[in-house]
């Protein structure tokens, strides 16, 4: 089956009702400020020094290469965390193996929109992945209706959560990662950049975890228990089936203790029984020439939760036609998936580098 990139990316439904208001997001990079966190602080000794950098307007891997090359070490040799956008302000963290050099004066770094905020002695490189989170504040502007208008809506949106979507960002400019990726598990295009072949892998994933999602979105029960669930502890990567007769799960489900979830599709054998496990394997036929091409490239299978809870939502009204929301998210969740939850958004900027987490 061949892919057509804007086909496979609907207008995935919407769990809270149609969205009625629109604003717009990103006018300004300080609209759109992420801050990373990790979770741990540094050592305080060890090989490596682990900065916290602030940039504005800047592509991750341009900065992690001046830094480098501030530094006197090898570009390849910086670690962070993740990849976050470039039409904004983000803080994030590097580090940099400088071994038993001393550390640059920081201070005088010369980078435009680019500030270190701290920078401390730690003994491991950053890894893609780790780290715990992130924390956002947004500011939507010239929204068509008035701000306290949504309040009932956010009110919902902070009890209950949003589906779990992988972003737009996730499939590339115009969808176009989604008919790579079919090329490439179907050996029509060889890729020998293991970057953006472990992109491509994961934007197969996603394809068919975002369909399982939205058909339980439509059908209501994304955030409810199917017979043969894979539940997933809150705050963790745990996950264990859910039985009939564990009477306790319906409410550590409804407390947001445990969420539903679906699989990212790989090798090895479904963990779902019953509903759940026939709904999940109607999604990998719908899908089979992705699913299938992700078992023959050994890509292990996971699981990711369906729903989304939302930590820290609060929001002010500077005027009647200005929202500012703050809201902290789990790594691997789109910020953007809980903004279309709320308004049609309009973006001033491009996704930078956003396309590539």
């Amino acid at each position: 089956m061949a892919y057509n990139p804007l086909s496979m990316l609907p207008d995935w439904p919407r769990a809270h009702g149609p969205v009625e208001a629109s604003a717009r997001v990103r006018a300004a990079p300080e609209d759109f400020r992420v801050e990373e966190v990790l979770g741990f602080g540094a050592d305080g000794d060890g090989p490596h020094v682990l900065l916290q950098v602030e940039k504005r307007g800047a592509n991750t891997r341009w900065v992690a290469d001046r830094l480098a090359q501030f530094a006197g070490v090898p570009p390849r040799d910086v670690g962070y965390a993740g990849l976050k956008d470039r039409d904004a302000v983000t803080v994030q963290h590097f580090t940099l193996p400088l071994g038993n050099k001393a550390d640059p004066d920081w201070n005088a770094l010369s980078l435009d929109g680019v500030r270190v905020l701290s920078a401390a002695r730690h003994r491991r490189k950053l890894k893609i992945g780790v780290l715990k989170g992130n924390r956002f504040r947004l500011v939507l502007r010239e929204l068509s209706h008035p701000a306290e208008s949504l309040a009932p809506r956010l009110e919902v949106i902070a009890r209950r959560g949003v589906p779990n979507y992988f972003g737009l960002q996730r499939f590339g400019r115009g969808a176009n990662n989604i008919a790579k990726a079919e090329e490439m598990l179907a050996g029509r295009r060889r890729i020998h950049d293991r970057k953006l072949r472990g992109l491509l892998l994961s934007t197969a994933r996603s394809v068919i975890f975002n369909a399982l999602l939205a058909e339980r979105v439509r059908r209501d029960d994304w955030d409810k228990l199917l017979p043969g669930e894979v539940l997933m502890l809150d705050g963790s990567r745990s996950v264990f089936r859910s039985e009939a007769s564990d009477e306790a799960l319906p409410g550590r489900l409804a407390s947001g203790d445990v969420h539903p979830t679906g699989p990212l599709w790989g090798r090895g054998e479904l963990i779902s029984q019953g509903d759940a496990r026939v709904l999940e394997e109607q999604m990998a036929r719908e899908h089979a020439a992705l699913a299938e091409g992700l078992i023959q490239a050994g890509v292990d299978a996971a699981r990711r939760s369906l729903r989304l809870p939302l930590r820290e939502l609060a929001w002010e009204q500077p005027d009647v036609h200005t929202l500012v929301l703050g809201f902290y998210l789990p790594a691997g969740a789109y910020a953007t998936t809980v903004l279309r939850e709320m308004v049609n958004s309009e973006e001033s900027g491009d996704d930078g580098d956003a396309q590539e987490n």
